[in-house]
C-alpha cells in the first residue's frame, strides 16, 4: 500500500464524483407586469372552467325540457290521459270539477270493453247539448297556454268534444227498463245499483234494445241529469256508440285529493250472463286488474 493506505497502482475503489449541481428552473414568463402560473393565473383558470361548466348545463336545460315534453306527449297519446269532467251527468261517482286518469293502453292490446266500465267517448253527434253548459272560456294568452299544456298532456281537457257514461249493455246484449221492481235488466238479468244518484229512479223513460255488435248502450249515473243513451233511442243503433268512438277507460279519480278513488266495475254486472257467448259468439274479455303501471 502506499504512503497514504491507498492500494498500489493508484486507483481509489472509494471515491465518488460529486454530483453535478441540479439546472435553475426557467423563469416564468411575465405577461403584463404578472407572472403567468401563479395562484393568481390558477384562479383565473378555475374561473373559466366553472364558467364553461355553466355553460353547457345551461345548454342542456333545453334538451331536457324537450325530452320531458316529448315524454309527456307520449304518455298522453298511447298511454294515460287526464280528462277535466265539466257536467253532472256521473254524480256521486264523478262530481263536476273532477279530474279522472283515462286508460289508453288496454285497447292497443285487443281487449273489449265490458259492461260496469266507465268509458271516455267522442261525441256521436249532437249529444253535448243534453249535457250542462261548460265554464266560461278563458282570456285568448290564458287559452293558448291551458290549450298547449292540454295538447302535451300536462293539463286535463276542458273543451274537447267528449262524454262520459257507464257502460251498461255491450254488443248482443238485450237491455230492458223496467222489471216489476224498476229495476234495469240485462239479458234478463236485474241490475242493482248503488251508484245511481240518490234520489233518482234508475230510468223514468222505458225502453227494451238489443245492442248491435261493436257498439255500446251507455247510461250516466245521474239518471235525472244524462243525455245518455235513452234520449237518442229514435236515432241511428237506438242510442247506441260505437266501440270505435271510445277514447279510453276510467279508472281513477286523481283530483281533487279529496275525491281520489279507483273506479272500479260494479259486482253487479258480474252477474249478467253473456247473451252473445250463449248464442255461440264468444267474446273476448279483458282480465280484471290494474290496467296500467
Amino acid at each position: 500500500m502506499g504512503s497514504r493506505g491507498r492500494p498500489k497502482g493508484g486507483r481509489d475503489w472509494d471515491f465518488e464524483p460529486e454530483p453535478e449541481p441540479e439546472p435553475a428552473p426557467p423563469p416564468r414568463p411575465v405577461v403584463g407586469g404578472r407572472v403567468e402560473g401563479g395562484r393568481a393565473e390558477r384562479r383565473r383558470t378555475a374561473r373559466k372552467v366553472r364558467r364553461r361548466r355553466r355553460t353547457r348545463r345551461a345548454g342542456e336545460v333545453p334538451l331536457l325540457v324537450v325530452v320531458a315534453l316529448c315524454i309527456a306527449l307520449l304518455l298522453k297519446t298511447f298511454l294515460v290521459q287526464a280528462f277535466f269532467i265539466p257536467s253532472g251527468s256521473m254524480e256521486q261517482t264523478i262530481r263536476i270539477g273532477d279530474r279522472v286518469l283515462v286508460d289508453k293502453l288496454t285497447p292497443w292490446f285487443g281487449s273489449e270493453i265490458e259492461r260496469g266500465d266507465i268509458v271516455v267517448f267522442k261525441d256521436p253527434g249532437g249529444w253535448l247539448k243534453g249535457e250542462a253548459a261548460r265554464p266560461p272560456k278563458d282570456p285568448i294568452v290564458v287559452k293558448q297556454i291551458k290549450q298547449a299544456l292540454t295538447f302535451i298532456g300536462l293539463l286535463p281537457s276542458a273543451d274537447e268534444q267528449d262524454l262520459i257514461k257507464r257502460v251498461i249493455g255491450v254488443g248482443g246484449d238485450t237491455v230492458k227498463c223496467c222489471d216489476n221492481q224498476g229495476r234495469v235488466t240485462v239479458n234478463g238479468s236485474p241490475l242493482d245499483e248503488p251508484y245511481v244518484n240518490p234520489g233518482n229512479t234508475p230510468s223514468d223513460i222505458p225502453f227494451e234494445i238489443q245492442v248491435p255488435e261493436g257498439r255500446l248502450f251507455v247510461m250516466g249515473d245521474h239518471r235525472a241529469n244524462s243525455s245518455d243513451s235513452r234520449f237518442h233511442l229514435d236515432e241511428g243503433f237506438q242510442g247506441t256508440i260505437p266501440e270505435s268512438g271510445v277514447v279510453g277507460e276510467a279508472v281513477m279519480i286523481a283530483w281533487p285529493y279529496g275525491h281520489w278513488t279507483r273506479l272500479e266495475q260494479p259486482a253487479t254486472f258480474r252477474m249478467v250472463p253473456d247473451q252473445a257467448r250463449r248464442e255461440g259468439r264468444g267474446r273476448r274479455r279483458r282480465r280484471r286488474g290494474t290496467p296500467f303501471a
